[in-house]
């Protein structure tokens, strides 16, 4: 029995965890929650799974939280808030594997204390590698903590990495749907609305990483984590754009063979890889062969999607740029989901960002929150301008 903590548990990413647990009593189960803003969510999260810790985001919704599980007759939770409440999630003694699934950097201090106490971390939360990928990387090592990604993409590359040894490893290959705008012409990219970049083709997924994939900045964000997870430098990790998505990505090997991680594309698939690693354990995620009946691969087009251009560039920058790069993005993206900024103006929100941050790495997580705030400002005033 694995004991479950979950960072972001009223997330997709958190639901489709708790579903697991639903399918799996005897192999997982929750024992503490950081449920962010969703009261409503978190009150019947804690009806059905009475976890020992539940953390809100803010102290009056903790407040209003313990009034309804008192009335419901649940004394058994202690009702947490703040990041000091996440933290103690993410710390919980009893906690086998935490489940990292805060959206943003909001999820990274209690990330970061996860692999402190030497936790299995399951990693769905791409922006804590790439904003301190260096600083928890050591950590892992210096504390015995595992990492496990749950994004499709990289835990589709953690298990084709099985079939041979790091010094065999020529290069990776991360799929990208290529979003709704793969065909796009980019002439009609400056009328671009929020509401067509958040349909998405292929996966339902939250505001910010919708837009992310229509801009390709989510696959950037996704080379970083892939360099920082892999231990690969940026023009190791390439990008192919697969419109199917039934192949979530590829490794390719010295001797030219390449391996390829094939599945339904459901997001309970790769937490159940990482719960279960290092077994594998049976489910009812069974793929359809006959979608592989035609399958698309092609370069992505950097000039339509310039955020894939200015990943690699930072990737290949330092520690700051990658920082930068994040907090400029999440707050373009803010600023074109109210209509404040073009979707064109994402792009051109972060490159000028980038050429404002200097070269470095950040020595603490405090440091690191920093950086991110000095970014996130220069990004509102370059919007404001």
């Amino acid at each position: 029995m694995k004991n479950i903590a979950l960072l972001g548990s009223t997330g997709s990413i958190g639901q489709s965890t708790l579903s697991l647990c639903e399918s799996h009593p005897d192999r997982f189960r929750p024992i503490a929650f950081a449920a962010g803003s969703n009261l409503d969510t978190a009150f019947a999260q804690c009806l059905r799974w009475h976890p020992q810790l539940i953390s809100m985001a803010t102290e009056p919704l903790a407040e209003a939280l313990a009034q309804r599980l008192k009335a419901a007759g649940i004394n058994d939770t202690e009702v947490l808030h703040g990041t000091a409440g996440t933290v103690r999630v993410a710390t919980l003694p009893e906690a086998d594997f935490v489940v990292s699934a805060i959206v943003g950097v909001a999820g990274l201090e209690a990330t970061y204390a996860a692999v402190l106490a030497g936790k299995t971390v399951g990693l769905a939360n791409k922006e804590c590698l790439v904003a301190a990928g260096d600083l928890i990387l050591a950590a892992a090592g210096a504390h015995n903590a595992t990492l496990l990604p749950i994004d499709s993409e990289h835990n589709a590359i953690h298990q084709c990495l099985r079939g041979g040894q790091p010094n065999e490893v020529k290069q990776i290959w991360l799929t990208a749907s290529g979003g709704p705008f793969r065909n796009t012409p980019l002439a009609d990219f400056a009328a671009i609305t929020p509401a067509q970049a958040l349909k998405h083709p292929t996966w339902v997924m939250g505001q910010r990483i919708t837009v992310d994939s229509a801009t390709m900045l989510n696959k950037g964000l996704e080379i970083i984590e892939a360099c920082r997870l892999f231990n690969l430098p940026p023009d190791r990790v390439r990008v192919t754009v697969h419109p199917q998505s039934t192949i979530h990505s590829l490794v390719e090997y010295i001797d030219g063979s390449i391996l390829a991680q094939i599945s339904v594309t459901d997001m309970r698939l790769p937490i159940l890889y990482a719960l279960s690693y290092p077994d594998r354990i049976a489910s009812d995620l069974t793929f359809d062969m006959t979608a592989l009946a035609h399958l698309d691969f092609q370069p992505p087009d950097l000039t339509r999607f310039p955020c894939l251009r200015l990943a690699y560039e930072a990737a290949a920058a330092s520690q700051n740029h990658c920082i930068a790069l994040n907090a400029a993005d999440e707050i373009a993206v803010e600023a074109f989901l109210h209509n404040k900024l073009p979707f064109l103006g994402i792009p051109s929100t972060i490159e000028k960002v980038l050429a404002l941050t200097p070269t470095g790495s950040p020595a603490s997580i405090a440091e690191v929150l920093t950086a991110d705030l000095q970014a996130r400002e220069q990004a509102r005033a370059l919007i404001a301008n």
